[in-house]
């Protein structure tokens, strides 16, 4: 029930692809995949969490690739082309 009061606020499941340099190897990158409820386009969690990850974790971030989807949306509606009435 959390998630759903959360969602109602404007908040959407959001992924991060972090690429960061290993700190006993530079030259290799490491892949960390974050994920948690943010709002966009902001991203304030996330944010957050880059910040703390350059001042506490050793590994220098290379880049950040972010999707984000509503999951409470609006329902599709579509038009049907044709009624079969069947007795």
């Amino acid at each position: 029930m959390a998630n759903l009061a959360i969602q109602l606020r404007d908040y959407r499941l959001t992924t991060a692809e972090i690429l960061y340099h290993l700190p006993d190897h530079p030259a290799l990158l490491q892949s960390y995949i974050w994920q948690d409820y943010d709002i966009a386009p902001r991203f304030p969690v996330l944010h957050g969490f880059l910040d703390f990850w350059s001042r506490k974790i050793e590994g220098k971030l290379h880049s950040v690739k972010v999707a984000s989807r509503g999951i409470i949306s609006a329902a599709d509606l579509r038009l049907a082309q044709a009624e079969f009435i069947i007795n």
